[in-house]
């Protein structure tokens, strides 16, 4: 692929100044023991310094330039060991080159230096009496601006560039292709779902795009806005998602590691304008919830053939029968994070799970098989989510309705299925507003008579009926006489005007009871 940039000035490396026939510079002996990262390593700054420990006023990333002052008194022969203290110490700074102007204070390049930096594989440079210091610092400064002010320039052209393509009629594609055109390397973009929908060049190798893609999926699965970088195989890869926190529209993905400043500009305006492109489409999305929806409705007005065919020629398809229902408990404010969820996890179960808004909640269909997927979203998004037993089609409305009831009966966030025993059964459907007032009236008089006479009737028969009747269990559970018990529910009786020694009077009590759970 051809790059767009333009020309580039020589790099401000070692292997630029040893080219310069002006300076006359010469690497010392060590030329064939150092490999082209040594001699190819930016040089951000030149220094001089004449001090034997010069590293607390250098930086890293610094060629250091020396006259050898601080070697005057040392014995080569038996002080070898204070070059190589220097050189290690100038390694472990970061100091990427080491030049020694000979015939200032000495002749040649002292033969413990030489050796030192041969140990410690530091280029070390000749630099001739006729070329002065400053010569070469300013021959790299020159370097640097002229490498600064080609970035620079080739990132407003090719911010211009992309300004451009964001004009054509696809485009956000265009766009996308213009970056990859401008960095020389692939890029690609994932939706809110974690789906690779465009890419320039096409063709990443399988294995790649697969380790690609399964970190796409976990970024937008944690839904925070994040920039990172990843290795996959040998091909280093920046991850930047797309849109505001807790509503991601989406990643973009750049085969490429560390950016330099300009490109990361470039970048950036490409994520500007990609965001801006995929926030306009949420009208899109909106009516793709409210198509959701719409297929939940059918099926819980049991019209599940309509809601089927909708569902086909849209989304591929609902879950084979038999299905589970699921409802969640997320509020208005929520649900927004919560379909986004249950996109991704619909894209990536296709055919296997289905969801639309309610009322109430989030409605999730799917098949029994994929239930264990529902715990990981309760617990990621602290959700209350019912759960109902296994149904065909035609038993949806009645599904949801287990599912509702098992999610109001849910303590906590998690999921609760409806098969369990605290949750399911007959009893379970007291919780509903109708059964509450219903069971609030018919206990008025017991509620009203604890009140005004601080007696304690209700708690007396609740526990009288938990202990089948038997006034001394219920003594001993209360703590009072077994004669108290005998006139408290004697009390309650005249009050309900049922007579509490019949079987129907006490089951319609114990109801009305469960209902003040």
């Amino acid at each position: 692929m051809a790059s767009s940039a333009p020309p580039t000035p020589s790099a401000p490396t070692l292997r630029a100044l040893l080219a310069r026939t002006d300076l006359a510079l010469r690497l010392a002996g060590a030329d064939g023991e150092l490999n082209d990262d040594a001699l190819d390593r930016p040089i951000r700054w030149i220094h001089s310094s004449d001090l034997a420990d010069p590293t607390p006023f250098l930086s890293e990333g610094l060629a250091l330039l020396t006259t050898g002052t601080q070697f005057l008194d040392t014995d080569e022969a038996d002080d070898a060991s204070i070059y190589d203290e220097y050189v290690a110490r100038l390694s472990a700074r970061g100091v990427v080159a080491l030049g020694f102007g000979t015939e200032v204070v000495r002749e040649g390049i002292p033969d413990g230096l030489d050796a030192a930096c041969r140990a410690h594989r530091m280029p070390l440079v000749e630099v001739p009496y006729r070329t002065p210091f400053i010569a070469v610092a300013r021959a790299n400064a020159e370097a640097v601006a002229a490498q600064t002010y080609a970035r620079r320039s080739w990132a407003l052209a090719a911010q211009r560039a992309i300004s451009l393509a964001a004009l054509r009629p696809d485009g956000l594609g265009a766009t996308l292709a213009e970056l990859s055109r401008q960095l020389d390397t692939w890029v690609g973009l994932f939706d809110a779902t974690g789906t690779l929908t465009r890419q320039h060049p096409s063709g990443l190798e399988a294995d790649v795009f697969a380790g690609l893609h399964d970190e796409a999926r976990r970024v937008l699965r944690r839904g925070a806005r994040a920039g990172s970088t990843l290795r996959v195989g040998d091909i280093p890869f920046t991850l930047q998602t797309l849109g505001r926190g807790g509503r991601l529209r989406g990643a973009i993905a750049i085969a490429a590691g560390d950016l330099d400043q300009e490109s990361r500009s470039v970048v950036t305006a490409v994520i500007a304008m990609a965001g801006l492109a995929l926030e306009q489409s949420e009208g899109a999305a909106r009516a793709r919830g409210q198509l959701r929806a719409g297929v939940v409705q059918l099926l819980l007005s049991s019209q599940p053939n309509i809601a089927a065919r909708i569902a086909r020629e849209t989304w591929g398809g609902l879950p084979e029968a038999p299905v589970v229902v699921a409802v969640t408990d997320a509020a208005a404010a929520r649900r927004e994070t919560v379909t986004d969820r249950l996109e991704l996890l619909a894209e990536e179960h296709r055919g296997r799970i289905f969801f639309g808004r309610e009322a109430s909640g989030v409605v999730i269909v799917l098949t029994p098989g994929e239930t264990s997927v529902l715990a990981e979203v309760a617990g990621d998004l602290g959700l209350r989510i019912g759960l109902s037993g296994p149904t065909a089609y035609d038993g949806f409305a009645a599904a949801a309705a287990q599912a509702r009831t098992a999610r109001d009966r849910g303590t906590g966030s998690g999921v609760t299925p409806f098969a369990d025993p605290a949750v399911g059964g007959v009893l379970a459907l007291l919780g509903g507003p109708d059964a509450r007032a219903a069971g609030r009236t018919q206990l008025e008089p017991l509620l009203r008579h604890d009140a005004e006479r601080g007696t304690a009737l209700v708690d007396t028969v609740r526990s009288w009926l938990e202990h089948d009747g038997s006034h001394e269990a219920t003594a001993r559970a209360l703590g009072i006489h077994r004669h108290t018990v005998r006139a408290r529910v004697a009390t309650a009786g005249r009050l309900l005007e049922r007579d509490l020694t019949t079987f129907a009077a006490r089951a319609e009590v114990w109801a009305a009871l469960r209902t003040l759970v």
